[in-house]
């Protein structure tokens, strides 16, 4: 998905817990296809563990004749994962992938030195109309890996473990957690899991990776006496183990993993520890330097009008100019 502008997320009105450091409530923006929360990249926390970017698309309905359209685009020295909960899209991109990605399954694409792609709803699946529910996210690489050569990775639903036991669905998409292990390799610590806590259940969440987050996408969960419901991204202090119940029945993403070994500059679709090289990619893309998308070379979506600024540097704490 291309990075476009969105306003920085504003902090909500729910009192923290103590094992709580950052609770930020994204603003819903309306980007003309589909509804977008962006929670990370914000003002209150730019990076958790490696995850430098987290965006909620839709829920959206899409009528008959209707979808989303994002022409190809360039990354660098970043990886996407890409992951529904409803709907579909069609991935493709410059190495030559033509991937469907469906509820349950991943599309792990690792840009290192650069790779563009597209997403779109397939010409059959606007025959009958969608509805598309998912969230895509980015992940910093390491320095020693930003420029590797890029590769796309899709698992299915059924290549992911998955615990299913007393009233808990826990599908382990990067990472280790409640006793399954993910085989999709990640170029640093990276934990991503997709739970579900039914009514009246809960799930302890151990302090087992440095940085950890829950990004709540349905129904409502209690931390220590206090509630939090759907579209709030919590930041949980670093050591600290918690345990989460739901309230009703709720649906929640853990992430998180090992800090990246210095900054990371983001500015429109590229992520780098080094300025300087996002300077690069942008005369790259502007002078038709990266590789096309097979059967899509004619479309693009061009370099943003304010070239001029500069990256901005993200941490796990504050953002620089």
């Amino acid at each position: 998905m291309s990075y476009s502008p969105c306003p920085d997320p504003a902090l909500g009105d729910v009192d923290g817990v103590n094992a709580i450091e950052t609770l930020i409530v994204p603003r819903a923006v309306d980007l003309g296809e589909m509804e977008v929360r962006r929670a990370l990249p914000s003002t209150k926390r730019q990076m958790v563990g490696p995850f430098i970017f987290f965006d909620q698309m839709g829920p959206a309905e899409f009528l008959t004749d209707q979808g989303i359209d994002v022409r190809p685009h360039p990354h660098i020295n970043l990886a996407t994962l890409t992951y529904l909960f409803e709907g579909e899209i069609l991935h493709r991109d410059s190495l030559g992938t033509d991937q469907t990605i469906r509820p349950g399954a991943v599309n792990w694409m690792k840009a290192g030195k650069g790779i563009v792609h597209s997403e779109r709803t397939s010409e059959q699946k606007k025959k009958n109309g969608q509805r598309l529910f998912g969230l895509q996210t980015w992940v910093a690489l390491p320095e020693a890996q930003e420029e590797s050569a890029p590769e796309f990775i899709h698992y299915g639903s059924e290549d992911l473990p998955l615990l299913d036991s007393d009233g808990i669905k826990a599908r382990i998409i990067t990472g280790e957690a409640y006793g399954r292990t993910s085989t999709l390799e990640t170029a640093s610590e990276t934990l991503y899991g997709d739970i579900e806590v039914q009514a009246g259940a809960s799930i302890p969440i151990d302090a087992t990776y440095e940085e950890r987050a829950l990004y709540t996408i349905s129904g409502e969960i209690e931390i220590a006496g206090d509630r939090f419901e759907k579209g709030q991204l919590l930041i949980l202090r670093p050591g600290d183990a918690i345990t989460v119940r739901a309230i009703s029945t709720a649906r929640f993403m853990l992430f998180g993993g090992a800090p990246m070994g210095g900054p990371r500059y983001i500015w429109w679709n590229f992520v780098s520890s080094r300025p300087e090289r996002i300077e690069v990619a942008k005369q790259e893309w502007a002078n038709g330097r990266f590789d096309t998308v097979p059967g899509d070379e004619a479309d693009f979506i061009p370099l943003p009008d304010d070239t001029n600024q500069k990256p901005r540097r993200a941490t796990g704490g504050v953002m620089y100019p």
